[in-house]
């Protein structure tokens, strides 16, 4: 729950919000360990990197949209810390409404959109009739996937991580458990992991609609239609996340670009990079979980005015996510061989994945502060600057990657992905004091 004003912010307070979405997020790229290692009992790395070329574009599409979390949670954490319930509601509602219409666009634009998104990544004919296959089936789930990040960002912005956590490990877990029972019980294969996200994104859906549902009758709120549905004011929600979806796009653009390349590079390339880009992505989603305490305690700060909460708020998320993210490393360096093992069966993907780990493991380090970074501009709505730098960082990315694989191959390729962490560091860092006198004077 959101802290008074009057209360200091304490490694307990922060502990408290980060800790059920640490355990949540870690069930989240859980889901692509187990379908690599379901699909990795299948004869042939090209259902691995179909299922790979198929989540990536997913990533895409659905994480493009993701000013529905970051938007509705730093708009939920400041009404919170300024006490105005009424503009919870109407959030919400707004938010739902434009995560329901973006979600059936999307269904909508399916039959094109997949064979488009499909081609543009490449890879071996195997790879991509998988990854096609998958897409046909996990399309159908826009509407819910979208939905979802609106409730999420909702309960997490009032700081309210318990409740997140349950929506979130209830997604996951279904999710697992069918993409299993699927494709190797039923023998569905890359349909089957497909169908798996669908339906759990829908069960998580509706389980999330009801939580909402019953805090808003805790507060005796009710929802008032003219008001949420305001031309102009939706509107002006629109466009204030437009900077975070060009982010966004920018972010996700970076990782595709990264597996799109790795596919460029044959089927073992594509299939090692995914079992090892697995392993970082455990490591970020659990530190992320102090960036999204960071979110609500800085947006809760700056809803109270109090600038000592919001710097406190700043110190000790991130003090607790540098902890946090060289254990990560640590682990990845010294477990890397036994993880990927449990991934994959295919000796050749597991002996070249062991040349990588190294990378992974300076890239969970650097991305720490990016993370970090991310959750507290969020939380101050520093939208443009959001843009801004990471924009330069995508570009200096891009110029790293020009240079280092044409020399070293995909050695080059992770090279620049850790240069683009630093970048993102580098550019966020030097706005922040401006965001802290902008935001307190």
């Amino acid at each position: 729950m959101a802290l008074a004003p009057g209360l200091p912010i304490t490694h307990r307070s922060v502990l408290r919000i980060a800790i059920p979405i640490v355990l949540s997020n870690m069930s989240e790229p859980l889901i692509g360990v187990v379908n690599t290692a379901v699909m990795g009992r299948l004869p042939g790395p090209h259902y691995i990197g179909g299922v790979a070329v198929g989540a990536l574009i997913f990533a895409f599409l659905f994480w493009g949209f993701g000013f529905l979390r970051l938007s509705t949670g730093g708009l939920s954490a400041q009404a919170t810390g300024a006490g105005d319930h009424p503009a919870l509601v109407t959030l919400l509602f707004r938010s739902l409404i434009l995560a329901g219409g973006i979600g059936l666009c999307l269904v909508a634009a399916g039959p094109w959109l997949g064979p488009l998104a499909v081609g543009l990544v490449g890879g071996s004919e195997k790879v991509m009739a998988e990854a096609q296959t998958y897409f046909s089936y996990r399309i159908w789930a826009a509407p819910a996937a979208l939905t979802n990040f609106a409730i999420m960002g909702w309960f997490i912005g009032q700081g309210r991580a318990s409740t997140a956590f349950v929506v979130q490990l209830f997604l996951n877990v279904t999710n697992m458990a069918l993409s299993a029972v699927l494709v190797l019980e039923a023998g569905y294969a890359t349909a089957g992991v497909g169908l798996a996200v669908v339906s759990a994104e829908y069960a998580a859906m509706a389980l999330g609609l009801a939580l909402a549902a019953r805090r808003l009758a805790m507060l005796r709120l009710r929802p008032d239609w003219p008001v949420i549905l305001q031309r102009e004011q939706f509107l002006k929600l629109v466009s204030a996340n437009s900077d975070i979806m060009i982010r966004t796009v920018c972010l996700v653009f970076a990782f595709g670009w990264f597996v799109a390349r790795g596919a460029r590079q044959g089927d073992l390339i594509v299939a090692t990079n995914a079992v090892v880009l697995n392993l970082f992505e455990v490591s970020a989603y659990m530190i992320d979980g102090f960036a999204y305490a960071a979110e609500a305690l800085v947006g809760q700060s700056i809803g109270a005015k109090v600038r000592e909460r919001f710097r406190r708020a700043v110190g000790l998320t991130t003090l607790w996510a540098g902890v946090l993210g060289l254990a990560c490393a640590a682990v990845i360096l010294v477990f890397g061989n036994q993880l990927s093992a449990l991934m994959t069966v295919d000796p050749a993907v597991r002996e070249s994945a062991s040349h990588y780990f190294l990378w992974a493991a300076m890239a969970t380090v650097l991305g720490t502060a990016c993370f970090q970074l991310d959750g507290i501009f969020t939380g101050a709505m520093a939208t443009r600057d959001m843009r801004n730098m990471m924009v330069v960082s995508l570009a200096v990315y891009l110029a790293a990657w020009w240079v280092l694989e044409p020399a070293w191959g995909n050695h080059g390729l992770w090279a620049a992905l850790n240069i683009f962490f630093i970048a993102r560091g580098i550019t966020f860092a030097g706005r922040l004091g401006a965001i802290e006198k902008k935001v307190f004077g």
